[in-house]
């Protein structure tokens, strides 16, 4: 009864809320929930949360926490309401705390200047205690080396002093044949001395104490060598017990190790839960840096395992093991080489979206990829390549996903050319950063073109090989195919170069064709006219060629350019400026002849119907002639012109027609400037 009555609720004890009664309690959350647990000095939120998302979702936390935090709030009210008259009058009973503070301050100083003295010479105490602790030690260290010095000392001169008591044998003693040794021998046996012992007896004790004092020599050589050998002995002891072990495991073949991979199960899994525990950021790939070299660390971590594995069989089955897999299911290279894409990726995008040509500066030619590099597009680009292939950021497994993001920044960068240069000739381009043809001129196609040739020859060349060392340890097929590609991805820069070319030979044609216009007007300088016939071209025909002239003697073209596509861009350009010149001329002649002969059918007409008969010809040289001969003398110093920039006409078909369409006809299949 007295039990019972202890149990019941005093009547003076704090009264009890209705939601003690009608509503959970405030420390009701479930066994997972352990709120202690956040005031402990090591408690880290993230491995806090990382143990508890395998078994409760995170909107479950979210509520408890949220509840949680609600009645830490309910409960700091609480407090703040009991005490609150207290903590009102804190004010007024916190008077001269300041002068309190100062009287106290000068004690205390005091108290604290004693203590340091007394630490002071504590620790000084300590420090002459210790330094004859260690002399004592040293002392006692000494003194034990010496008395074994003194007890070898005595040992040695005892045996010195017993070997020189020792007699030696008599002569007689010694074996010879016949009878009379044998006789001696007897009666040495016999003879004894003044103690009562034989000299043989004698010698043998002797011998006894010498042998026991060599015993005792070899005691102290012992204990001496002891603490060094020890642990000789011991490490010897320990290879011997390794290698008698594994040569039993190799030999069992049901063996423990055989039933049950240690290597995997006990070791890497150890390790995966350790890592997974303790830093499980490791694997994450938001950082990539930091992700690779984790990593590669775990993959010297597995060789360094392999290499305990005593066969590939075993090596192979280590492999299989679901340690191993989920090991290697923790690096997620993958998203890795999805970061690693947008980076290098968005880098070259970045630059061939740009609305203009970015020339690298003089400033900037340490910071080039190449020095040959005239364009920042271009550059951005080499960079972004070696940037594949580079050690910190290449990883071995998955080198077919770099390879396939070398050779689609390739082409990104063919397809930025290409596109631009057919938005130029009107046509609109999906992609942006393609406008920058619309406006530019024949040098920077040249820059272009150089770039180009620049990145075939690394692409092919030098970058080829940087390639086949990192895939050095494949086979040789797959050696083949990255060649392969690669050298397809130079040939798909240089496809690019024609439309360039082309590009070029455009621009020039373009100007060209201002001054044959000119063409036209021998028309009307004949038409209707009594002008001599002509003895010297017109003035038009020397500007016709003068923009190829001034492109491939400039300081551009003979710098950046090669020989064979100097040569290409002027053949190109003087075949279409001819083309051009033969269409107009063509034109001209067809037209004059046209209208020579209506003259003439409107002439006999009008002389018929006068009734005059028709007399001969005048002998004037007629109109049509005059401008045939124009035409003549002007595609004359054409093809001198031509053959002054190293052609020769006679090679140029299109010439040849125009030559045709001109000549007179005594010299039409002859071509002679």
């Amino acid at each position: 009864m007295s039990d019972l009555v202890t149990t019941l609720p005093s009547p003076s004890s704090a009264p009890r809320s209705t939601s003690d009664f009608f509503s959970d309690p405030y420390d009701s959350h479930p066994l997972w929930f352990k709120p202690s647990l956040f005031l402990s000095p090591v408690f880290d939120s993230e491995s806090y949360i990382s143990e508890l998302r395998t078994f409760v979702p995170f909107d479950t936390l979210r509520s408890e926490l949220r509840s949680h935090l609600a009645s830490l709030n309910r409960e700091l009210v609480d407090l703040i309401n009991r005490d609150y008259a207290d903590f009102v009058s804190l004010s007024t009973k916190l008077v001269d705390i300041d002068e309190a503070v100062v009287r106290m301050r000068a004690p205390l100083l005091g108290l604290r200047e004693k203590i340091a003295a007394f630490r002071g010479s504590v620790e000084a105490a300590l420090f002459a205690l210790r330094s004859g602790l260690q002399q004592r030690s040293d002392a006692a260290s000494a003194r034990e080396v010496l008395e074994l010095l003194l007890d070898t000392f005595h040992v040695v001169s005892k045996v010195e002093k017993l070997i020189e008591v020792l007699p030696s044998a008599p002569s007689d003693w010694q074996k010879e044949d016949g009878g009379v040794s044998l006789r001696s021998s007897v009666s040495v046996e016999n003879s004894t001395q003044q103690d009562g012992t034989t000299m043989r007896e004698t010698q043998s004790m002797l011998l006894e104490r010498i042998a026991s004092e060599m015993n005792r020599l070899k005691f102290y050589m012992t204990q001496v060598l002891l603490d060094t050998v020890s642990f000789l002995v011991l490490s010897f002891y320990i290879s011997l017990i390794v290698l008698f072990a594994w040569y039993l495991v190799a030999k069992t073949d049901k063996s423990g190790l055989h039933v049950f991979d240690f290597l995997a199960n006990s070791i890497l899994k150890e390790v995966l839960s350790a890592i997974q525990k303790v830093k499980p950021g490791a694997f994450s790939p938001g950082r990539p840096t930091q992700f690779l070299k984790n990593y590669k660390a775990s993959l010297e971590f597995l060789a360094y395992l392999e290499g305990y594995c005593p066969s590939r069989t075993a090596v192979t089955k280590f492999r299989t093991e679901a340690v191993y897999i989920e090991f290697m299911k923790q690096w997620n290279v993958g998203v890795y080489f999805s970061l690693r894409f947008q980076e290098i990726a968005g880098a070259l995008d970045s630059a061939l979206t740009s609305p203009s040509l970015v020339f690298i500066q003089d400033s900037d030619l340490d910071k080039r990829s190449s020095p040959n590099l005239m364009l920042r597009q271009s550059a951005t680009l080499l960079e972004s390549l070696r940037s594949c292939w580079k050690e910190d950021v290449l990883v071995f497994s998955a080198a077919d996903k770099f390879l396939r993001l070398t050779l689609q920044l390739l082409s990104r960068y063919c397809v930025w050319v290409s596109s631009s240069l057919h938005t130029r000739r009107g046509n609109p381009s999906p992609s942006p950063g393609c406008d920058w043809a619309v406006s530019a001129t024949t040098e920077d196609f040249v820059y272009v073109i150089h770039d180009v040739n620049d990145l075939v020859s690394e692409v092919c060349g030098d970058y080829l090989g940087h390639i086949s060392r990192h895939l050095s340890s494949c086979s040789t097929e797959v050696l083949d195919v990255v060649r392969t590609s690669m050298l397809q991805g130079g040939d798909k820069l240089k496809e690019v170069l024609p439309l360039l070319t082309n590009t070029i030979i455009e621009i020039i044609v373009d100007k060209s064709v201002e001054d044959l216009r000119q063409v036209r007007g021998i028309t009307t300088t004949y038409r209707m006219t009594n002008k001599p016939p002509p003895v010297r071209h017109s003035p038009y025909v020397v500007g016709i060629l003068r923009h190829v002239k001034a492109f491939l003697e400039g300081d551009k073209a003979t710098h950046y350019l090669t020989q064979e596509t100097r040569e290409e861009i002027l053949l190109g350009t003087v075949t279409d400026i001819t083309r051009r010149y033969y269409e107009s001329a063509d034109e001209v002649v067809s037209l004059a002849r046209r209208t020579e002969s209506s003259l003439q059918q409107f002439r006999r007409k009008a002389q018929k119907r006068a009734g005059a008969a028709s007399g001969a010809s005048d002998g004037n040289v007629s109109e049509t002639d005059k401008m045939c001969m124009q035409l003549f003398l002007d595609a004359q110093e054409y093809g001198r012109n031509i053959a002054a920039l190293g052609l020769k006409p006679a090679d140029i078909p299109v010439y040849c027609s125009l030559w045709q369409c001109v000549a007179p006809a005594d010299r039409q299949n002859t071509i002679s400037v």
